[in-house]
């Protein structure tokens, strides 16, 4: 009995100081200032619809939206911190909606400290020249500039990413339009996969610069999956050192291996053979990410319109990249109209026809027989003028069927 007790005694003295102790850091938890811990180690506030009204009033939140956003800020008491941070975001050119954007992405924003934690941030931005509008652009699309540390995160990964697109603009210029990829580990991500294409792929910095300009996201993913892309792309038997592997490294990004069975299967149905499709993509890969409605339409003009045969349009691949709408019909109807006239003197092929600029297409097909033939203006669908030298100008060539 008597050890009983002393077992007994001996719990409680144990147990004690370890209570005191977890009250103590949840009391000193709850105090302290601004963050997400806060979130965590808060009690719920007395009245269940206190912030709940609050973003509906002071936000412009539906009730319903309201409720399901305000369940991280429940251990608040007061709107102290959440209308200084709103404050603060109006007075930094964001209106209702980008509030709003900003806060259902990550409501715990509303318990920053403005000083501490927001202000450093936009000054920053500031300092590196980018106006009102693109601080707010910026956010928009990277939230995470909010919820990172300005040194030991955000400037870090800048100074990575300005070396490898080769300028601060070009970096703010991605981030304005969508910035996931901005934020991947330099550690982890980006130093390791700049090592495997420059040292074991052998692709020198300032051609992978080049493709990173235009798909930064390209280097961000995870180590392996870009391992996982080069193996796909050495499949079509395109060795490294080659000029365009990196290129068709950009196009694979974007296109899954379902897209990518898909498209040859579709280029098996006109006739190509499995080395015509590797030799047509090794040449010019962007047909790979065109949709598949656009490959076919543009197939099935060059072969029935122009009277290519499918080999030919393999061995040349490139004549895929055109627009169909702005420059292959167009170019074609004027070649044909020529014709028709009796004003075809050589037997240009269409294929290096295609290949011409606007300018030297104008100069050798159209402005010579503009008095004779002026249908060939308005085949090209021409906006021009006649005083003194001609200046014409044709419709602007876009990407098609890219996605």
């Amino acid at each position: 009995m008597a050890v009983a007790t002393l077992r007994s005694v001996l719990r409680c003295e144990i147990l004690l100081p370890l209570f005191e102790t977890c009250r103590l850091r949840d009391l000193l938890c709850f105090s302290s200032s601004v963050d997400a811990a806060a979130a965590v180690c808060g009690t719920a506030s007395p009245d269940p619809h206190f912030m709940v009204e609050y973003l509906v009033n002071s936000c412009g939140f539906s009730p319903s939206e309201a409720a399901k956003f305000s369940k991280p800020l429940a251990h608040l008491r007061s709107t102290e911190k959440p209308d200084a941070v709103v404050n603060f975001m109006r007075s930094q050119g964001f209106d209702g909606a980008g509030i709003r954007k900003v806060i259902s992405l990550r409501p715990i924003y509303l318990c920053c400290n403005v000083e501490k934690n927001l202000a450093p941030k936009f000054q920053f931005l500031r300092d590196l020249g980018l106006s009102e509008s693109d601080i707010v652009d910026a956010i928009l699309k990277n939230n995470a500039i909010l919820r990172h540390d300005l040194h030991r995160s955000f400037v870090p990964k800048l100074e990575v990413w300005e070396s490898l697109l080769g300028s601060r603009e070009l970096v703010f210029k991605h981030l304005k339009k969508t910035g996931w990829f901005f934020f991947s580990s330099v550690e982890k991500t980006l130093h390791p996969n700049l090592k495997f294409l420059r040292d074991e792929c052998g692709i020198p910095e300032e051609r992978l610069s080049l493709v990173l300009r235009g798909r930064p996201q390209l280097m961000s993913q995870k180590p392996e999956s870009l391992r996982a892309l080069v193996a796909r792309v050495e499949e079509l038997g395109m060795p490294r050192q080659s000029r365009m592997f990196i290129w068709t490294l950009k196009v694979f990004h974007k296109v899954s291996k379902e897209r990518f069975e898909a498209k040859v299967e579709l280029m098996r149905s006109f006739g190509w053979s499995e080395s015509e499709f590797s030799s047509a993509a090794r040449k010019g890969p962007t047909f790979l990410a065109m949709s598949l409605d656009t490959v076919r339409r543009k197939m099935e003009f060059f072969i029935n319109v122009v009277g290519y045969d499918p080999s030919l349009i393999a061995s040349q691949s490139n004549l895929l990249q055109f627009s169909l709408q702005k420059r292959v019909i167009p170019r074609f109807r004027v070649t044909e109209m020529l014709k028709s006239k009796g004003l075809w003197t050589r037997q240009y092929k269409f294929a290096w026809i295609l290949c011409l600029s606007d300018t030297k297409f104008m100069e050798k097909f159209v402005l010579p027989h503009k008095e004779n033939v002026p249908e060939l203006l308005d085949i090209l669908g021409v906006a021009g003028t006649c005083k003194g030298n001609d200046t014409f100008h044709l419709a602007s060539e876009d990407e098609e069927g890219l996605s």
